[in-house]
This record gives structure tokens, sequence and C-alpha cells, in this order.
């Protein structure tokens, strides 16, 4: 560390490429604020067929970008790994448990496990069959980041075995999420890659109130939407879109929708990228609702919740243009007042210098 800038090496799923994941986003948004303070960033990224073929960033100048294609080939980096201030591994990372062993064998700085993913993780840990994280890998990490808060943190510390368990949410990067005033194409809109376990949320909250209201628009973007899905004549597919026009697509919506994965909105505290990002760029946001939400957005000033297509289609229909406006102005204050890259730039710095390295490390467990 020089002059209170730290080195810090990340082995990440994506910095490359955002289709398919929200990994990519949530890196992007915290290095760039990390970088503007000065500190030398090392991103390490598998590189795989489905991201080189879709890829969006192929330089960042906050950060060294770099590739390799194996386990072996991280060799040239060992170095790197074992100086760096900081090492941190995230989820869903190929190779994580062979990768987090080599880290806890080798970093000398605070070693750090980033779980963007953390309802999945714990779910396929507690099956024994998470493919980048194991269990008792946990305990030899000083610090657990997680894309979840609330009570899943305690079990995390409790349960796990976690040294210190802390959130580190997504974020915005508010210079580049803002309002454009470009023309409004859609009244309601929705961001994400296809999974299944939110097709039914999107049927009930969009395509639903499409059928029941063919002179309004609707849109949805994201890739991997499977073939017979039902479509709506009044609602317009899009496959992904990247990052750089995102603020574009937001501010063209009258309102955006966000919807949680089941995983996540059973653990609760853990907010999409999309909610920020929307919010940022003075869009109004209808969500699903989940334990931990009221702590992000305060509920009809900040935020709107629905569970129903009447839900939504009063909020489309009925609220006024300056209840409208005024509902957008509120989220995008206080996604500037705490939700930007800047804000989890500090957090995650904070919850480095807490989580001072263990005075003498145990090795990591063998593999078995």
């Amino acid at each position: 560390m020089r002059n209170g800038r730290l080195r810090i090496v990340i082995l990440g799923l994506s910095l490359s490429s955002s289709w398919g994941n929200g990994h990519a986003t949530t890196y992007r948004a915290l290095l760039k604020a990390l970088g503007a303070q000065g500190h030398d960033i090392l991103f390490l990224e598998r590189d795989v067929p489905w991201y080189a073929n879709n890829r969006d960033l192929r330089h960042a100048e906050y950060c060294r970008l770099e590739l390799y294609d194996s386990l072996a080939a991280l060799q040239r980096w060992h170095a790197d790994i074992a100086t760096a201030d900081a090492v941190i591994l995230g989820s869903y990372v190929p190779d994580g448990i062979a990768i987090g062993r080599l880290v806890q064998r080798i970093a000398r700085g605070t070693m750090v496990f980033y779980d963007i993913d953390t309802p999945v993780t714990l779910a396929a840990l507690a099956r024994g069959d998470c493919a980048y994280l194991a269990a008792d890998l946990i305990p030899g990490y000083d610090l657990y980041l997680s894309f979840t808060g609330g009570p899943t943190l305690a079990h995390l510390e409790r349960n796990l075995g976690a040294r210190l368990a802390r959130p580190l949410y997504c974020s915005v990067d508010a210079a580049e999420y803002r309002p454009l005033g470009v023309p409004q194409r859609w009244d309601l809109s929705y961001l994400g890659t296809y999974g299944a376990d939110r097709q039914d949320t999107l049927e009930r909250l969009l395509l639903e109130p499409a059928r029941r209201a063919p002179e309004l628009r609707f849109v949805v973007a994201g890739a991997q939407y499977p073939r017979g899905i039902d479509w709506p004549p009044n609602v317009e597919r899009m496959d992904h879109i990247p990052p750089g026009r995102h603020p574009e697509f937001y501010c063209a919506s009258r309102y955006t929708l966000n919807i949680t994965r089941a995983e996540m909105r059973r653990a609760g505290h853990s907010p999409s990228v999309r909610l920020f990002e929307a919010a940022a760029c003075e869009t109004p946001i209808i969500s699903d609702d989940w334990p931990g939400l009221a702590t992000l957005f305060t509920p009809g000033e900040e935020i709107v919740l629905a569970d129903a297509p009447d839900q939504v289609l009063a909020i489309l229909r009925d609220q006024p243009e300056a209840a409208r406006r005024r509902l957008a102005a509120a989220g995008r204050r206080r996604t500037l007042a705490a939700h930007t890259a800047s804000h989890r730039a500090a957090e995650l710095l904070a919850h480095l210098r807490e989580a001072a390295p263990a005075p003498q490390r145990q090795p990591a467990p063998a593999a078995t």
C-alpha cells in the first residue's frame, strides 16, 4: 500500500461482457469509483466463449483487465495475488473452489469472497453442489461480502464460520445514469435476463396488464428468453441491451418494473442493480415486495409496490403525472444520497480496514 492507495486483485465472473449477467455492471461501477481514488486494480477474468462472443468492454481506464483461459494460466499472476493488499474472489467464477484454495494458500493480504449471488450460493451449499465455493473455505476468508444483507449476514457468521460478513450491494455510476430528456416510448418497461423463477411475476405484473390494456405500450428487454412465450402484440421485445444504452432505455419509460429472483425475494435485503439504475435516471419504479426493500426506498414515496395486474394498471392509468414526477424525483434523490458507486467504494474500503488478516493463517483445507 502506498499513500493509502491499495493494490487490489479481483478474480470475477466478468468485467468485459454484460451479456446474460449482472456481475459486469456491478464490477464496472465499483472499480471505476475505486480507480478514481488512485487504487491499483487488476481484474482477472476467465476467457469463455459466451462472453468472448458478446464482449462490450475490451479496455478499462480504471483498472487492468486480463483474461486467462485455464486454472494453470493463473500462474502468470501468482505474484500479484501473493503481494496484493487485498484479493477478492467473486461468485460464479469457473474453478472458483480451486482458485479459492490457491488464494488462501499464497495471498498475504486481506482475502475476500464477494458473493453477488448469496441466496443462490447458500442454497447450493446446503445441497452440496455449489461449483464455485466450498463450505470449508468460508472460514479462511478474512471478509465475506454479500449482495444480501439482513439476517443472512448473521447466518454466514454463526452457522458457516465466516469471520466477518458485511453487505456490499450493487450501485450505480451517477455520471452515466441520469435523466436524458428523450421521448417516452413505453408506459412500462422491464430490463432483465430471462429467469424461470421470475417469469411468473413478469406474466402477472407486465404481460397480463398488457393484455388487459391494449392501448398501453410495454417492452421486455433481455437475453435468453425461450421460444413459446405468449407475447401480447403491445409488448415490444428487445434482446440484450448493453449498459451504455440502459439510461436511454429507462428514460424512454414512463415506469419500469423490478422483479426479484425467488431465492433473493425469500432472503430479502437483496436489491437488483436495476433499482438504482432506473432511479438514477429519474424513472419511477414498480416493484415486487420483499423484506428489506423499505430500508432502501420508501414505498409510496420513492417506489411503488404491486403484486397483481390490477395494481399495475391502476398505477399506469390513474396516477396523475405530477405524482409520477414526484415519485421519480424522490427515487433519484435517494439513490444519489446512498446508492452510488462512490458510496459502495467507501463501504468496501471501510470493510477492508475492519477485516485485518489473522496474525497466523491456517493452511487452506485440502481438496477432497
